[in-house]
């Protein structure tokens, strides 16, 4: 018995090792069973995370159907205002035009109305003319006609316009004006004096006064005018010996309304009036001492002391 007893009792060598083994199993049992769980619980959370992924996903997609419908919306309420826009910009536009239109055409008829009036006031000045004289109506009714100068508005002697350089031009060019063929001079005197004689040939008329942005010829004298007078050369009829008529551009001096007269060989002339002038005429303005005496190439000047000079009235 003593020996079964003790075949049966194990050391505690192997009571240890066999505990730690039963131990051992004992953990890889619980550690089975744990993961068993773990498993389970990771596979169920993988199924809801799947799940919640899917709804969210729905969600997104009718998210982006809500947000795509909206855009259309606004989308068409846009185009829809624009068109809305558009529409009243055209027709304010048609508004504006036919308004304009309106403006323009009252214009018009105000400008052509301002015309009418002027023309009718330009008949009546030519028919009441202020310059023409008793006897010149008189000569009219006998079928004599008399030289009548044009003051309508007009350039420096030219025929296009009534200002030159800024300064309105009191006198115009007739239709029969030419420039003459013969060498015509004026030789001013400053009493005994004798100056630079002036070479009139070179133009059909010439403007004499006291504003030298447009005066030819500028008489700086305080009793001479702005526009004091115009030397004209004119292409006139004449009779010859044989008693047949020809035509010759003669000069002429004309006084435009000045304050103190024009003087031909110390006669003062008719205002706006042409008066022909002759060789060795003599011609004054104003109240000035100075004294021009016209003459031409032929003529004969030894009995003037000043000597002809290149120097003279250019353009």
């Amino acid at each position: 018995m003593a020996d079964k007893e003790h075949t049966r009792r194990r050391s505690p060598l192997v009571e240890r090792k066999a505990k730690d083994s039963q131990k051992r199993r004992d953990e890889e049992r619980w550690d089975h069973r744990h993961d068993g769980e773990k498993r389970e619980h990771r596979t169920r959370d993988r199924g809801e995370d799947k799940h919640s992924s899917h709804d969210r996903g729905r969600e997104r997609s009718r998210d982006g159907d809500r947000r795509d419908r909206s855009r259309e919306r606004d989308n068409r309420r846009y185009e829809g205002s624009r068109r809305d826009d558009e529409r009243r910009g055209r027709q304010h536009g048609r508004r504006e035009g036919r308004e304009r239109e309106e403006r323009k055409m009252v214009k018009v008829k105000e400008e052509r109305d301002r015309n009418d009036d002027r023309r009718r006031e330009d008949k009546k000045r030519k028919q009441e003319n202020p310059f023409q004289s008793e006897d010149a109506e008189e000569g009219e009714g006998e079928g004599e006609e008399k030289d009548k100068p044009d003051f309508e508005l007009s350039g420096a002697l030219t025929e296009e316009t009534n200002k030159f350089r800024g300064v309105v031009i009191k006198y115009r060019e007739p239709p029969e004006a030419r420039k003459p063929r013969k060498r015509w001079r004026l030789y001013p005197f400053k009493g005994e004096e004798a100056l630079k004689p002036l070479h009139i040939h070179r133009q059909s008329a010439y403007l004499l006064g006291r504003e030298r942005l447009v005066a030819d010829i500028p008489i700086d004298h305080p009793s001479c005018s702005k526009q004091h007078a115009a030397l004209q050369f004119r292409l006139v009829d004449y009779e010859k010996p044989d008693g047949t008529k020809g035509r010759r551009v003669k000069p002429y001096i004309i006084d435009l309304e000045s304050a103190n007269g024009t003087y031909v060989n110390n006669n003062r002339i008719e205002a706006s009036r042409y008066v022909e002038l002759l060789e060795k005429d003599v011609v004054k303005f104003g109240y000035s001492s100075r004294e021009y005496v016209l003459l031409h190439d032929t003529s004969d000047t030894g009995e003037l002391q000043a000597g002809e000079d290149d120097e003279g009235l250019d353009e």
